[in-house]
């Protein structure tokens, strides 16, 4: 995969960088992948290879019990955790003893909200973006109201899709005590300066959330480098199981009280923990990061494998984006939403004289899967006028994701718009 090397003097110089696997070879490792259905649904949720598949059925049929246990099926379980842990440690450039797991990114939002929001009273200010997905506005709304605290808007610059970093320095006081920011938007691919926004809050005396569900599969991820006091992503968004992660410095966590049952444990991140692990669901976890690691042949610990490995995925992404947006910005009647600088390989789009819903539908009869509405993604929905009207239509591509999908994707679409 690294290509030929030179002589140069006597040294080897490698003349490329890691590459992903061949398409064919990629996408023959996910079974729920037909090759008559165009899946760019990926925003919405990723399908699984095999080996993730796998792992979570040997979990099923491995004897385990609950953690802590002086036998060895809840030795089984205990593992599973841990390697967990440690796998999503690397996958966002974090330790493993601040990884916190739930059943969703909104489910562990709102309980750190809850936590947070204890230390908080009548003039502490929250600021939250117009760009970002309701899981990261609402539970700080609510935990706000709750302490008597103001919540405080960053709006996006609608004509560009982008979020000004200044947008958000305008809104930050001595009284911000939190900015919640998202790493990418889910609807329109955005990714904002997060660690210019993280570094503002700073600054400012606030701590950064920064919601990395939609960019965890894109970009590589370093939360030391973002600034990121909270980073949240969920793995079925990275071809792993239904479940989700925050990643934290254990120091934080160590401030704060979340509720919890009496005989919970106290320590970190156990604390934050609510209920029984999910262990069939964190051995796939632990196994979607391993085989997100294999992308590449680049060799080396996990962590640099991973980044590796989302640096060849960003690059193919970046090629099947300029692909998608030039022949949807040539169909007349197509309008795309935003045009942001940096992004994700997702774009939301309308067709004039057609519902989000028809177009959606009149593609899913043509074996192409597409998302149609708001996407959670409301607020930035009201933005663009569209919050009434049914939204907008979402694609999104990901590492499976083909040029003859993309192709067939805008083909369909100039059809449809032809139509009118």
């Amino acid at each position: 995969m690294f290509g030929a090397s030179i002589q140069d003097g006597g040294h080897s110089l490698d003349t490329l960088t890691p590459q992903l696997l061949p398409i064919d070879e990629l996408r023959a490792q996910f079974p729920g992948l037909s090759p008559d259905v165009a899946a760019l649904d990926g925003a919405g949720g990723t399908q699984a290879p095999q080996a993730v598949i796998d792992a979570v059925a040997d979990a099923l049929v491995t004897a385990m019990s609950n953690e802590g246990g002086a036998f060895a099926a809840s030795h089984v379980s205990d593992e599973a955790v841990d390697e967990a842990r440690a796998a999503i440690a690397d996958l966002v450039g974090g330790v493993p003893e601040g990884v916190v797991f739930g059943p969703s990114m909104t489910t562990l939002t709102f309980h750190v909200a809850d936590a947070l929001s204890r230390t908080w009273g009548p003039g502490d200010e929250v600021v939250v973006t117009s760009l970002d997905h309701d899981a990261n506005i609402t539970p700080w709304r609510l935990a706000a109201e709750r302490a008597g605290a103001t919540v405080r808007v960053a709006e996006l610059d609608v004509e560009t899709g982008e979020l000004p970093v200044g947008s958000v320095e305008e809104v930050l006081s001595d009284r911000t005590r939190l900015v919640a920011v998202t790493a990418a938007s889910n609807a329109i691919g955005t990714r904002p300066d997060v660690t210019a926004i993280c570094a503002a809050a700073h600054a400012a005396g606030g701590l950064t959330y920064v919601d990395g569900v939609h960019a965890s599969l894109h970009v590589p991820i370093d939360v030391a480098a973002l600034g990121a006091d909270f980073y949240a992503c969920s793995s079925y968004k990275f071809c792993g199981p239904h479940t989700g992660a925050v990643a934290a410095d254990p120091a934080l966590l160590e401030e704060l009280r979340p509720a919890k049952l009496v005989p919970a444990s106290n320590g970190v991140p156990e604390r934050y923990e609510r209920g029984t692990p999910q262990f069939e669901l964190l051995a796939g976890v632990r196994a979607a990061v391993d085989w997100l690691a294999g992308l590449t042949d680049a060799p080396g610990e996990r962590r640099v494998r991973l980044t590796a490995g989302f640096e060849a995925i960003e690059a193919r992404l970046r090629d099947l984006l300029q692909q998608l947006v030039a022949g949807l910005s040539a169909i007349e009647g197509v309008t795309l939403l935003g045009a942001p600088r940096r992004r994700t390989s997702t774009v939301s789009f309308v067709v004039d004289g057609y519902t989000p819903r028809d177009v959606a539908e009149r593609l899913a009869a043509e074996r192409i899967a597409v998302w149609d509405g708001d996407n959670y993604a409301y607020e930035l929905m009201r933005r663009f006028g569209l919050a009434e009207t049914g939204g907008a239509i979402r694609a999104s591509i990901v590492l499976y994701t083909t040029d003859e999908e993309v192709n067939r994707l805008v083909e369909c679409l100039r059809a449809l718009a032809a139509e009118r």
